[in-house]
């Protein structure tokens, strides 16, 4: 009918905080900002980008991974606190097959019964997450894998951005990842504060994973050579945000990799060597 369909994100139309709300009211403010969309202002209205099913699924697939590894964290954790209650401190993968057959025989009937039933599900998420994280490292996307940065830490950098020639500048990626800081400004006063966390958290979380494999396999790599006094310094709020900043550029980096703007060895940055087929 030629209609053009925009989505856009849920947020409060209240913004004069009246304390009421109807479907009326919020139509009303809703047509309002489309008026104003239309007559060419894009800040009124902020539109979701609706992803093709196959990448969502992928994207999906990521996020799974994530939950499952959480719960897995999770279990752990309260497998070491019941010990820890009966006076047993345990670290790391106390629920392994070589540490258990150790530990069980040391236990009491009664503590070894309740942790069984942990150990059983936290084996069974475990080898359920190997299967995916194979799975997601197997995905081909054809992009340029960059030394260090690793299969599966691309695939879900790759996954969360979904597609990275929807973003039109680097101010717009860098604000996807939640890197970037927040400031308050007014006249002649400035000042940044803590990163916003605004976008998407699996995405900020993967990037600041790489960029401190940045440091071990790129040093070559502009922002790392240029922060590797403060990333190497004992002061750990100085080598905090050195390498916030670090990956808030590398996914600025990617940005133009994936899109044909730039090449690696502009940023000194090596892309890995591909294995030989046999």
């Amino acid at each position: 009918m030629g209609i053009e369909n925009v989505v856009i994100r849920a947020q409060d139309w209240d913004e004069r905080h009246r304390g009421v709300k109807s479907d009326a009211r919020d139509a009303a403010a809703m047509l309002s900002r489309l008026g104003r969309w239309l007559e060419g202002d894009r800040e009124a209205l902020a539109l979701v980008h609706v992803p093709e099913p196959e990448r969502e699924m992928a994207r999906a697939e990521s996020r799974l991974r994530e939950q499952m590894r959480r719960t897995r964290q999770r279990m752990e954790a309260q497998g070491r606190t019941l010990m820890l209650h009966f006076g047993r401190r345990q670290r790391g993968r106390w629920w392994s097959p070589v540490r258990w057959g150790a530990l069980s025989a040391s236990l009491e009937p009664a503590l070894r019964a309740m942790l069984e039933p942990l150990r059983e599900t936290i084996a069974d998420i475990d080898l359920r997450l190997a299967s995916i994280e194979a799975r997601i490292e197997a995905a081909d996307t054809g992009a340029r894998q960059i030394l260090g940065l690793g299969r599966l830490t691309s695939q879900v950098i790759d996954r969360e951005v979904v597609d990275w020639r929807a973003f039109p500048n680097r101010r717009a990626i860098g604000s996807i990842t939640g890197l970037c800081p927040r400031v308050w400004g007014s006249g002649n006063s400035r000042r940044e504060g803590p990163i916003s966390k605004c976008g998407r958290p699996l995405l900020r979380h993967a990037l600041i994973e790489a960029a401190w494999r940045m440091v071990v396999f790129q040093p070559d790599y502009a922002p790392v050579k240029r922060r590797l006094p403060l990333l190497l310094s004992a002061n750990k709020q100085a080598k905090k945000k050195a390498i916030v900043a670090v990956a808030r550029r590398l996914a600025i980096d990617l940005w133009r990799i994936r899109t044909g703007r730039a090449e690696p060895a502009q940023f000194g940055l090596r892309a890995s060597t591909p294995p030989a087929r046999t």
